[in-house]
């Protein structure tokens, strides 16, 4: 794994930093292909509050090399393992 330096600086440096973003170059390129300023307009009014399920906690036993596999993708690697599940399960219901 590589070494990250990490160090503390103050509210004051930070504040001094200058960022790398050249604003003006995304200014002038403009909305993204296919877009309009108004897709980006929102209708709360048909908002829909999606609660997620929680997930459930279990103890499963897999290969070495398939959590080294996922582990080795980097962080959220269960999620990922979550999504292969779903994927297969979805494969598999009927109609």
């Amino acid at each position: 794994m590589k070494k990250e330096r990490i160090g503390r600086i103050s509210l004051e440096e930070a504040m001094e930093l200058k960022g790398e973003t050249d604003w003006d170059r995304v200014r002038a390129a403009g909305p993204f292909e296919g877009e309009d300023e108004d897709d980006f307009e929102l209708d709360w009014d048909s908002a829909v509050l999606v609660i997620p399920q929680p997930k459930q906690a279990i103890s499963l036993r897999v290969d070495q090399d398939v959590l080294a596999f996922f582990k080795a993708e980097g962080p959220g690697y269960q999620t990922r393992m979550n999504a292969v599940l779903r994927a297969y399960m979805e494969a598999k219901k009927p109609g």
